[in-house]
C-alpha cells in the first residue's frame, strides 16, 4: 500500500509526492488543460511543464532523481533500465492514455513500480465508433449514400435489399479486449445475436455478458459484420487472414479499429476491390496508406484517420481517470485500473 508521503531527505513540509510529466508536447496540450494540471498540482508536488520527452538530457535527469510519480502519456520515451537508474524513487506510473507497451518494459516490473492505465476511458469512444459503424453497415448506408448522391433523387424507397437491416443480424467481435467486451455492452439493446472469439474467455463468461463463444472459423463464416478489437501481438500479427476473409459472407462488412496489421492487408484489399465484401478501417497496415492505394477510390470502403480512439472533448475523460488514479495514490489506495505484469503482454 502506498503512502503520499516523500522519501527521506525531502523536506519536511513536502507532503505531496514528486511528479512529473512525460510525454509529446501534443499529448500533453490535449489531454492536460489548465484545470487538469491544477488538480494534479494540489495532489502532487508537480514539476512544471513542459514534459519530459527526452529521458537523457541533463535537466530530465535531474527531474528523475526524485520523482516518485510519473504521469505519462502519447510520446512518452521508454522508461528503461537507464532511465530507472536515474529515477531511483520512481514508485509508480499513471498512464493517460491506452497501451503502455511502447514505455513500460519489463524494467518496470522488476523494479516493483505500480502502473495504472487509462485505457478502459480510451476504450469506450473506440466501442462507440464501432457500434456505430455496426449498424450504419447493416442499414447499407455507405452504399445507399453513393446511389444517392449519384441520382441526385430517390430511385426507390428500399435503398437496401430484402436481407439487410439490423433485426436479427449476426455480428461477430474478435477479442475480448476492454474494447471488445465494450461493444459487447453497447450491443446489448439491439437485436442481434452476437458471436465472440476469444481464446482466453470460456463459453459461460462470454454469456454473460451477452454473446455466444464460437470458433475463429465459425465467427467469420457466420457473421453479418466482424468487428476487430485484438491487441496487436506477435500470436495476432495476420491473424485476419486470407482464408478468414474468403470465408466471410458476400457482402458481409469487415470492421478494424484495432490495429492495421492484425489483418493481412494485401488479401483485404484484393477481397475490396473485388466488391465482394465491404469494410470500414480506421486502421490500415501501413497507416496511412499510400496515396496511390485502390483502397482510396473503392465505393465499399470507409476509410476514417484513426479517430475511433479519444478526440476532443473525450480527452478529458483519459485527464478524469488518471486524475483520480493519482488521488487514489496520495491517499494511500491503490490503483482502480492497475495493469498487473502478467496482463500486460496481452494488451495492444
Amino acid at each position: 500500500m502506498q503512502t503520499a508521503h516523500p522519501s527521506a531527505g525531502r523536506p519536511a513540509a513536502a507532503l505531496r509526492p514528486r511528479a512529473a510529466l512525460a510525454m509529446a508536447p501534443e499529448a500533453a496540450d490535449g489531454v492536460l488543460d489548465a484545470a487538469a494540471l491544477a488538480e494534479l498540482a494540489e495532489l502532487t508536488d508537480l514539476v512544471p511543464p513542459p514534459a519530459l520527452t527526452d529521458f537523457d538530457t541533463a535537466h530530465a535527469r535531474r527531474v528523475l532523481a526524485d520523482t516518485e510519480l510519473l504521469i505519462t502519456g502519447w510520446g512518452c520515451p521508454p522508461i528503461d533500465e537507464r532511465a530507472l537508474a536515474a529515477a531511483p524513487r520512481l514508485r509508480a506510473i499513471v498512464h493517460t492514455a491506452g497501451s503502455v507497451r511502447g514505455h513500460v518494459g519489463a524494467a518496470c516490473w522488476q523494479r516493483g513500480i505500480e502502473v495504472s492505465t487509462a485505457a478502459s476511458a480510451n476504450a469506450l469512444p473506440v466501442a462507440e465508433y464501432a457500434l456505430a459503424m455496426i449498424l450504419l453497415a447493416g442499414k447499407r448506408v455507405l452504399a445507399a449514400a453513393h446511389s444517392y448522391r449519384a441520382a441526385r433523387a430517390r430511385e426507390h424507397w428500399q435503398y437496401v435489399g430484402p436481407d439487410d437491416g439490423n433485426y436479427q443480424r449476426t455480428v461477430g467481435v474478435l477479442s475480448a479486449s476492454l474494447t471488445g467486451r465494450r461493444v459487447i455492452e453497447l450491443l446489448r439493446p439491439h437485436d442481434l445475436e452476437v458471436l465472440l472469439y476469444d481464446p482466453y474467455v470460456s463459453a459461460g463468461a462470454a454469456a454473460e455478458w451477452g454473446a455466444r463463444a464460437v470458433g475463429l472459423d465459425e465467427l467469420f463464416a457466420s457473421s453479418d459484420v466482424v468487428s476487430v478489437h485484438t491487441p496487436l501481438l506477435p500470436a495476432t500479427r495476420g491473424l485476419v487472414s486470407r482464408e478468414l476473409l474468403a470465408a466471410l459472407r458476400p457482402g458481409a462488412t469487415l470492421i478494424n479499429t484495432a490495429r492495421g496489421a492484425v489483418v493481412d492487408q494485401e488479401a483485404l484489399t484484393e477481397a475490396l476491390v473485388a466488391g465482394r465484401i465491404h469494410a470500414v478501417l480506421d486502421v490500415t497496415d501501413p497507416d496511412p496508406l499510400p496515396p496511390d492505394h485502390p483502397l482510396w477510390t473503392c465505393d465499399n470502403v470507409l476509410l476514417t484517420p484513426h479517430i475511433a480512439g479519444s478526440q476532443g472533448t473525450e480527452l478529458r475523460r483519459l485527464a478524469a481517470l488518471a486524475i483520480a488514479e493519482v488521488r487514489r495514490w496520495t491517499h494511500g489506495e491503490g490503483f482502480a485500473h492497475a495493469l498487473p505484469p502478467d496482463h500486460a503482454a496481452l494488451r495492444a
